[in-house]
């Protein structure tokens, strides 16, 4: 399996986890889930990149950005935004396109172990 089918199978990220029946739509991050869904990950980085992702601490826009960064070949990109999802003050459930749920730090590491083996596999 390549890199990014990989990275794109394990870490899409959705909105965070709520505990409510009804999730406001206004309160929903928009983390790019359509476009890397849809193999569009340059639409994807766009919209990341314009709406300041690299500057986010929303570990779902994080984990997602480093995706889209795979999947455009921006490993350097993708393994800070993986870092930063890990070292960031928030921390919360999401729903992974598998449709299992995990802590966003967990994905995040998952993510980044996932990316650091891959480049030590490329590189031998």
């Amino acid at each position: 399996m390549s890199l990014t089918a990989l990275a794109l199978a394990v870490l899409l990220a959705q909105s965070p986890a709520s505990l409510a029946a009804a999730e406001p739509t206004h309160d929903r991050v928009d983390v790019a889930y359509d476009e890397l869904s849809a193999g569009r990950a340059q639409d994807a980085l766009r919209k990341l990149e314009a709406a300041g992702a690299p500057k986010s601490d929303d570990p779902a826009t994080l984990i997602n950005l480093g995706a889209a960064y795979v999947a455009n070949g921006q490993t350097e990109k993708a393994l800070a935004s993986y870092r930063a999802a890990v070292n960031s003050p928030e921390r919360y459930d999401l729903q992974l396109a598998d449709g299992t749920w995990a802590d966003s730090r967990f994905a995040a590491r998952r993510a980044l172990g996932q990316l650091l083996r891959a480049n030590a596999q490329a590189s031998r």
